[in-house]
């Protein structure tokens, strides 16, 4: 009987042993700290990895941070996660999946009265609210307005932030206003050393100067954009850039600038096996040539 219960004993510890030793859980405060320093490195590379248009590489990479953020229970990581993940399936063009992660990232605010996260967040739901055409742009402004004034400590929330206004005020039409908001971004992205999204507020600097008839002011932003993907060897923004400088050549009137310049983004595009992007450029490069 002694020995039934000796063995039933170490079977009983060998069983627990290796649950608990193989088991996915952090096991002590020195993991969690670590699991919380990997997300935060992780946000970083794969917010940068977006910013450079390599979205399933970067949305790859939300997916195990969030699971670690989960793991860690920290609300700030597992909120920052959700809000880049839904921004990524945005642009992913998963519209329901990505209202999911902001969903989510609301409701995680609400719950542990993150004031600043769930401002944040809010202008993340109006941003693509916008884009979808879910709500007016006026709207979306009073709401950017209100909830940009919790957001005090992340400076690229602050920067977000402006940069939502700045598309705000681009789609009504206040071109003055909608640069100054850019601006603020692009200060923050360059001080910072964030030279892919300082870039992005080049190009957005590009579209309203364009839209406003100022194609030389367009023009110059696109440089200033090329300039600093080359730097960073960010063939997505450069491609996306020269294709943008096309545009702005053909409503200027100078149509063999326009070509020279979608054929140097398709020739990107090309490389990057964007076959889409190569048909689109292909069908506005034959209109040029007619």
């Amino acid at each position: 009987m002694k020995k039934r219960c000796f063995i039933f004993f170490i079977v009983f510890f060998i069983f627990n042993f290796y649950f608990f030793s193989c088991s996915s859980q952090p096991k002590n405060a020195g993991e969690i700290n670590n699991l919380r320093k990997q997300v935060e490195a992780g946000l970083i590379t794969a917010n940068r990895e977006a910013a450079m248009g390599r979205f399933s590489s970067a949305l790859s990479l939300l997916t195990e941070h969030k699971r670690n953020a989960i793991l860690a229970d920290d609300p700030s990581l597992i909120i920052r996660v959700s809000l880049s993940r839904g921004n990524i399936l945005f642009s992913l063009g998963r519209i329901s999946e990505a209202y999911t992660e902001w969903d989510e990232a609301v409701a995680e605010a609400v719950r542990f009265g993150n004031d600043e996260l769930l401002s944040v967040a809010r202008i993340f739901y109006a941003r693509g609210n916008l884009l979808s055409g879910r709500v007016s742009a006026e709207s979306t402004l009073d709401i950017v307005n209100r909830e940009s004034l919790n957001i005090k400590k992340d400076r690229l929330y602050i920067a977000f932030a402006s940069q939502v206004k700045g598309f705000t005020l681009r789609t009504l039409g206040r071109w003055n206003e909608a640069e100054i908001e850019i601006r603020k971004s692009l200060d923050i992205h360059q001080k910072d050393r964030h030279l892919e999204n300082a870039s992005y507020d080049w190009y957005i600097i590009a579209s309203i100067r364009s839209l406003s008839g100022n194609f030389t002011g367009a023009l110059e932003a696109l440089d200033s954009s090329i300039a600093l993907d080359r730097r960073i060897e960010n063939s997505w923004g450069l491609a996306a850039s020269w294709r943008a400088m096309g545009d702005v050549y053909v409503r200027a009137g100078r149509n063999t600038d326009a070509k020279e310049s979608y054929l140097r983004s398709r020739a990107i595009y090309d490389a990057m096996r964007h076959d889409q992007e190569v048909i689109e450029l292909d069908i506005k490069i034959k209109e040029l040539s007619n």
